[in-house]
């Protein structure tokens, strides 16, 4: 496996790791009855491929854009808030699906649209993706260059066992 392929694992699996963290953090210190994730394991996903997609357009949008800073700063704020929006209407949709649960609603929120989607929340991912950029993600890089390669096969092997294990005892 080539070094930009095993950054990517890295990456995803470093911040669905950490997005286990905050949102199990969530649950025992504000909302108990919250749902972190559908997966046995200490991740989540969602944030995993939000962090990839995140990384991909920032490089994108720095390299092919010759703007002011604000102006791209302001077009990833944007890009990640119907982006991660839509991600998490197709991660809830897809949960719905497969497993015939809800795993988070936001119904009860003001300007929501069905229960994977409020306004309150992709604003929320958005001003999160200027931090993940700006302060996160530098120091992400200099971990993830540490990281072993026996290590990251150890925890995508874990991570495709935990998939198949949840979707054969949840369904």
């Amino acid at each position: 496996m080539n070094g930009d392929f095993m950054f990517f694992i890295n990456l995803f699996f470093l911040n669905s790791f950490l997005g286990f963290i905050m949102e199990t953090s969530l649950k025992y210190l504000l909302y108990p009855n919250m749902h972190n994730g559908i997966l046995f394991g200490p991740w989540v996903p969602l944030y995993g491929f939000g962090a990839l997609f995140i990384y991909a357009l920032y490089s994108l949008i720095e390299k092919k854009l010759s703007w002011k800073k604000i102006w791209k700063v302001f077009l990833l704020f944007v890009s990640v808030v119907v982006f991660l929006s839509l991600l998490e209407w197709l991660g809830g949709m897809l949960i719905e699906f497969l497993f015939h649960k809800e795993f988070w609603d936001y119904g009860d929120q003001k300007f929501h649209l069905g229960p994977y989607i409020s306004l309150g929340m992709s604003l929320l991912w958005g001003f999160l993706s200027l931090v993940f950029v700006f302060i996160v993600l530098p120091l992400e890089k200099k971990l993830i260059k540490k990281i072993p390669r026996f290590f990251t096969i150890g925890v995508s092997i874990l991570f495709l066992v935990d998939c198949v294990v949840t979707y054969f005892l949840i369904s």
